[in-house]
């Protein structure tokens, strides 16, 4: 089992920098429609998704702002860490198939009492293509915790 470390914002510095990765698979794709009710034909019918103009289907936008809320919760600042607010804009469509990594560094604390940190999230493909940006507003964690990430059940589609 693998685990993962918290840091805690007596810790963190402005520059602290981590990053996390995920492919979009095709289950993916649908469990997300099924649990967001987003059911666009641009995400899951490829002759509709064709005519438009990305010329293929593509992710839900959430799918990738999930991501980067996956990054926060286990990487940076980790586990403990309560999300504030989200500022996001969409740069490039994500497609079945591609990984995104999420980089995220701190650039501010901002309310020592409340533990605020302030941090820059960049969302790039497989190819570096910057797909997102945006930054995010939390509250890191008091102290440090260290624990065996969850194995989730497998889920399939069919």
């Amino acid at each position: 089992m693998s685990t993962m470390e918290n840091i805690p914002y007596s810790e963190l510095e402005v520059g602290t920098a981590a990053s996390f990765s995920k492919s979009l698979t095709e289950d993916d794709l649908v469990l997300f429609a099924r649990i967001s009710g987003d059911v666009n034909p641009v995400h899951l019918d490829e002759a509709f998704a064709r005519d438009t103009p990305f010329k293929g289907r593509i992710a839900h936008g959430m799918w990738t702002g999930s991501v980067i809320s996956a990054a926060v919760a286990t990487v940076l600042p980790g586990p403990g860490t309560i999300y504030l607010e989200q500022n996001l804009q969409f740069r490039r469509p994500v497609r079945p198939g591609d990984e995104i990594t999420v980089q995220l560094t701190v650039t501010g604390k901002l309310d020592d009492a409340k533990r605020h940190v302030s941090l820059d999230c960049q969302v790039h493909n497989q190819e570096g293509v910057l797909v997102a940006k945006g930054d995010a507003r939390v509250i890191a964690p008091e102290w440090k915790v260290r624990l065996e990430k969850p194995v989730l059940p497998e889920i399939r589609i069919g």
